[in-house]
């Protein structure tokens, strides 16, 4: 007997508004049933779990104990500038000069997420499966 990851909650302030931002990130659409106003949102992802928007009354106030990795499809330092643009702010830039390492963003809410190499960065590197 296993569970099935159904989906990724994340509390916020503005599910629609963060909904929206994490549309835009991954490409997914959100729910059609989803309206501004809505206490609870939701970004169903192509062949992986949902992201959940749930409307909580107290702001964050410390370090996410799980977050999502993003592996982009172009490469990794354009997909951080993507993200920048939409409203992403940066965390903690942990790339190294030689191309290893990743970004550490955070949605406007101030969620934290990586973004890591792309598989065409990796491509080129000897360390193939670090992130």
């Amino acid at each position: 007997m296993i569970s099935v990851v159904q989906n990724v909650a994340i509390d916020c302030a503005d599910a629609y508004a963060l909904a929206r931002f994490w549309s835009e990130v991954t490409g997914a659409p959100v729910d059609p049933e989803g309206e501004p106003g809505a206490r609870e949102t939701q970004v169903p992802l192509p062949g992986g779990p949902v992201l959940y928007f749930n409307e909580v009354p107290e702001p964050k106030t410390g370090k996410n104990r799980i977050h999502l990795c993003l592996r982009p499809t172009s490469t990794r330092d354009a997909e951080v500038e993507r993200l920048l643009d939409l409203g992403a702010t940066l965390v903690n830039d942990l790339r190294e000069p030689e191309g290893a390492g990743w970004a550490v963003l955070a949605d406007p809410e101030g969620n934290e997420f990586c973004v890591l190499r792309s598989d065409s960065d990796r491509a080129g590197q000897s360390d193939g499966d670090a992130p």
